[in-house]
């Protein structure tokens, strides 16, 4: 009973597995980021371009 009590009370697999959470959201935040910031980027460089060759 006192093995099960002291499972029960331990916390520290559920803040192992909130810091996974948090990292894997932060990721997804900075892959949209870079997706959207590239693309923009991609534009500007084809405008440029474009500009150039006039």
């Amino acid at each position: 009973m006192k093995l099960v009590s002291k499972f029960l009370k331990d916390e520290s697999g559920a803040t192992a597995i909130e810091y996974g959470l948090i990292a894997a959201l932060i990721s997804v935040a900075i892959i949209a980021a870079a997706t959207t910031l590239g693309s923009n980027i991609g534009e500007t460089f084809n405008k440029v371009a474009t500009q150039i060759k006039k």
